[in-house]
């Protein structure tokens, strides 16, 4: 079968519905570089289109009514959306299910050391990546920093134009013949990630001076006597001046955490920091007819999720759009899709709307229906031998569908079955939605998973279904603008039609 080109089917008022979308979604992937800040972006878009919080809504005692629109997040990391039908809850819902984790580096809990005049942070990479793409990049970081006092600190080091950003070293070419006899996986082991955040040494005479004036300061309301001993005190850390001149390049980086943030080294115990890669999305070709930025697996799926949800009209079928966490290393943890948040949500929901039983939430789940809103890998002729391209998802020929992903012998798939394909195919038909099926590409040469199979235990009809990617789990991925407008079009027909 012939894939069709999404752009040929466009005049000019859709390319102008097109445009609006794609700069909606490269400032929602500007803002949201973490999973705590794609909640915040969610949260701040969808409350002023009027969701309310589900939690308010228990306190309240209220009772939920078609259109009215519902969210509750969890731990800050994940989020489920709903938007009230005309039918009974039991009866099934239609759910959009993405993730807004993607791969990266996280900082470790004890990572500030110092080495050969620089300062570094020692990382851990989360999720499937080629080690090697993540040397000589600027990077930024993202993050929280939590005291123990409770205050939250949060951190956007390296986006701004006049912000300082971060990089990982790499060996210069003229010493690297051994390195590059080295296999891909290679080439850069995990613990050679480490972040370079300094290499200018704090002046002793300065440090002891500013920590003197601290505490002059401090004490300034005291007695003499009082600040004669501080001052004994302070001349007696002036033997350990030593200690301190071996890692004052580390001093200098501690000096500038408590200035500028309030951080101290403990603190990062109980911090969750990010490295990812520095910059904006960017539209991409000559023509403008892609994207390319970080996090575009699966923050892609995420806002055409989100706004397929928000400009939905009334329903009959009462719509769902999950928005999860920890897709990249199994859907594990309590913000991951293996969670019992969701179907913990579902229950205070159907409470609300006077459905609530063990039975009715069973036969809701049971019945609804779902498009698990994963990416999926986009054609790529310079690597033409890893794909079968009778069945290959193509740039700009549409949202794409994988009946399933797995591996190798569909190990770790869910399976979509023909019925519910049809009738998906009907609904996007309908409304004249370009789209196509993939295959992740050739059967025996590797795979990947999505949180479809999960949602399928509950026995309801899931579909992997999403955007074709270019790089996929580089530090800087590609789409077509044409399939992520497409896509939002296939998901609001979904959510507004599916009902099987």
């Amino acid at each position: 079968m012939e894939k069709k080109n999404t752009w040929e089917t466009y005049d000019e008022k859709r390319l102008k519905k097109l445009e609006k979308v794609n700069k909606e979604y490269r400032e929602f992937l500007d803002n949201g570089k973490t999973e705590r800040e794609c909640i915040d972006t969610i949260v701040n878009t969808i409350e002023a289109e009027g969701y309310r919080e589900l939690e308010s809504l228990i306190r309240e005692g209220h009772t939920l009514r078609q259109g009215d629109k519902v969210y509750s997040v969890w731990m800050n990391k994940s989020i489920v959306m709903f938007q009230v039908g005309s039918k009974p809850i039991s009866q099934g819902l239609n759910i959009l299910g993405a993730h807004i984790d993607s791969p990266r580096l996280d900082v470790k809990q004890n990572p500030l050391y110092e080495d050969g005049g620089m300062a570094y942070l020692d990382t851990h990479y989360y999720g499937g990546v080629k080690k090697y793409q993540w040397v000589a990049l600027p990077l930024a970081i993202h993050g929280v920093v939590v005291k123990k006092d409770g205050t939250t600190i949060e951190l956007n080091i390296g986006e701004n134009e006049d912000d300082p950003v971060f990089f990982v070293s790499d060996l210069l070419i003229h010493l690297a013949g051994e390195q590059l006899e080295k296999k891909a996986a290679k080439v850069i082991e995990g613990e050679a990630l480490d972040l370079i955040v300094g290499s200018r040494p704090i002046l002793l005479g300065q440090a002891e001076e500013e920590e003197r004036s601290e505490k002059v300061e401090k004490h300034s309301e005291k007695d003499e006597k009082n600040t004669e001993k501080d001052e004994k005190h302070s001349d007696k850390g002036n033997k350990s001046g030593e200690g301190k001149a071996k890692e004052a390049v580390k001093a200098g980086i501690l000096d500038i955490l408590k200035k500028t943030y309030d951080i101290e080294e403990e603190d990062f115990i109980s911090a969750e920091l990010e490295i990812v890669p520095a910059g904006k999305a960017r539209e991409a070709g000559f023509d403008r007819s892609m994207i390319l930025a970080y996090g575009q697996d699966d923050r892609v799926c995420a806002f055409t999720s989100m706004r397929a949800m928000l400009d939905i009209k009334e329903t009959e079928r009462c719509v769902c759009c999950i928005l999860v966490d920890k897709e990249e290393i199994g859907s594990v943890g309590a913000t991951g899709m293996q969670s019992r948040f969701f179907e913990n949500a579902v229950a205070e929901l159907m409470n609300l709307a006077g459905e609530y039983s063990e039975l009715n939430v069973r036969r809701c789940l049971a019945h609804s229906c779902m498009l698990s809103s994963d990416v999926s890998a986009g054609y790529d002729p310079s690597y033409a031998s890893c794909f079968e391209k009778k069945n290959a998802a193509f740039m700009g020929c549409g949202m794409v569908f994988n009946k399933f992903t797995g591996s190798r012998g569909k190990s770790g798939s869910n399976d979509a079955n023909a019925e519910y394909i049809a009738h998906l195919r009907k609904v996007l038909d309908d409304k004249k939605i370009v789209y196509q099926t993939a295959e992740l590409g050739k059967v025996d040469v590797g795979g990947g998973g999505t949180i479809a199979y999960i949602l399928a235990l509950y026995g309801m009809n899931v579909i992997d279904c999403g955007v074709a990617v270019l790089n996929m789990h580089a530090p800087w991925e590609a789409v077509s603008k044409a399939d992520v407008y497409e896509t939002y079009r296939g998901y609001k027909a979904f959510a507004e039609g599916a009902d099987l």
